[in-house]
């Protein structure tokens, strides 16, 4: 939500081009969540998930306060570059251009974000820390680094899921809630410690509204949620995710 308004503060305010301003806003976004992990987030890696899911579920509602005061509680509309506009024949269908590009990018995204934890040294500390803080600052891993860095990564790629999206789904204030319990799902159908897990959840779920919205849509929320209990039934830490062990 937050990269979405800086985006069209840049573009519609200040008239920046929509690629440096795209390009900016998931800076200025990754950028200021540093202090935001530092001060507060940081404090919450040893307690329970669910505190930290509650206190971040608070910060949503301090977020929608807060842009209601700056911009308003209207919807913001977002011009596209003409590029963008329109819709193009994929050969078995038409789709709108920007929908394309939300596929696109999110593939993309998948595919650099397991490049990055499985192929590089920081995706190793990453884990490392994650899994054995205290044996990692033993190695002489900057544990505090690590947090902040991924947390910034986390941060940048939802500004930009949120541009991305913004065009298919409304931008306002109170944006990123009306898509929250739709996100949790996915990531706990996926397991959270899995961006491939998480995709797989997003294409399986997705699927399944989507096409009991064509066939049956009186049932498609309720079939989501069917397919969310089913799975977490079978494997309680998501289709991808690793059993907890004590």
């Amino acid at each position: 939500m937050v990269g979405g308004y800086v985006l069209v503060a840049l573009t519609s305010y200040l008239g920046w081009r929509y690629e440096v301003a795209i390009l900016i806003a998931v800076l200025a976004v990754a950028v200021a969540s540093l202090p935001l992990e530092a001060l507060l987030i940081r404090r919450l890696y040893a307690r329970s998930q669910l505190d930290q899911v509650l206190f971040t579920i608070g910060l949503v509602f301090v977020g929608i306060a807060a842009i209601g005061m700056g911009f308003g509680n209207g919807l913001q509309p977002l011009q596209l570059p003409q590029y963008l506009q329109g819709s193009i024949d994929i050969g078995f269908r038409v789709i709108p251009r920007q929908r394309l590009v939300a596929v696109i990018v999110g593939v993309l995204v998948l595919v650099g974000l397991h490049w990055l934890l499985k192929k590089t040294r920081f995706g190793i500390q990453v884990k490392a820390t994650v899994d054995l803080p205290q044996a990692s600052e033993a190695l002489g891993i900057r544990t505090s680094r690590v947090y902040s860095a991924a947390f910034a990564l986390g941060a940048g790629l939802a500004a930009l899921g949120g541009i991305v999206g913004a065009e298919l789904m409304p931008l306002d204030p109170y944006y990123p809630l009306k898509h929250l319990v739709a996100f949790l799902a996915v990531v706990s159908v996926g397991g959270a410690a899995s961006a491939t897990g998480v995709m797989a959840a997003a294409l399986l779920l997705g699927t399944i509204e989507t096409t009991a919205k064509y066939f049956a849509s009186e049932y498609a929320s309720l079939l989501f949620y069917i397919t969310m209990l089913a799975v977490l039934t079978w494997r309680p830490e998501g289709l991808f995710g690793r059993e907890q062990t004590r």
